[in-house]
């Protein structure tokens, strides 16, 4: 994944960037994005469904319930970046919530959102995949 990151960066002319810089909510942005990527990956890898019932299970896990209860599952094994980033995420300041997510949920969510995408845009892309799949086998949601 990391030979195509370098690729899109060399087609669209993209300079490097200071992740330090960036808002953690720029971060939850792309790690939104990136994470719901990587778990339709995983669903339809495991074979030829309806798109309905992979729409159904992916929801399932891209929800902000879930998502905080990965993050909360996987805490203890974060580098102490990975924390920081986290909590960067997690304290960001929304305008909106997820109508169907308590502000515990969605602040944990966002703090995931935002070291996933995190991870993603530094370049660790095994990293990124091996805390999900920690977080979906301790909290039993594994595919």
């Amino acid at each position: 994944m990391e030979e195509s990151i370098k690729y899109l960066k060399e087609q669209f002319a993209l300079s490097e960037i200071d992740i330090r810089t960036y808002s953690p909510l720029v971060l939850a942005y792309i790690g939104d994005g990136i994470y719901e990527l990587m778990v339709r990956t995983v669903l339809v890898g495991q074979g030829n469904r309806q798109a309905s019932t992979l729409h159904k299970k992916a929801s399932s896990y891209v929800k902000a319930s879930t998502q905080s209860a990965m993050i909360l599952a996987v805490q203890e094994e974060l580098t102490e970046e990975e924390h920081q980033v986290y909590k960067r995420g997690r304290n960001a300041k929304t305008v909106t919530m997820a109508k169907h997510a308590s502000m515990h949920d969605y602040r944990h969510a966002t703090g995931f959102e935002a070291l996933m995408g995190y991870l993603y845009l530094t370049n660790q892309s095994k990293r990124m995949i091996d805390l999900i799949k920690m977080g979906m086998e301790r909290t039993g949601g594994l595919p």
